[in-house]
């Protein structure tokens, strides 16, 4: 018998992706200006990308 196999990660690992996501985005632009914001637009804008993506391809 095979054993069955975790779904935790399956489940839980695009989402806890874009959250750390975010949360880089949001950390970074409490920091600096310059390099800080163009990486705090990254962070915060892809996981807006993959939403509005999510949204309009159902």
């Amino acid at each position: 018998m095979k054993p069955r196999q975790s779904s935790f990660w399956k489940v839980f690992s695009i989402p806890l992706a874009i959250g750390l996501l975010s949360a880089m985005g949001l950390f970074s632009a409490l920091l600096d200006d310059g390099a800080w914001d163009v990486l705090s637009w990254i962070g915060l804008g892809i996981p807006v990308w993959l939403s509005v993506r999510g949204l309009l391809k159902r």
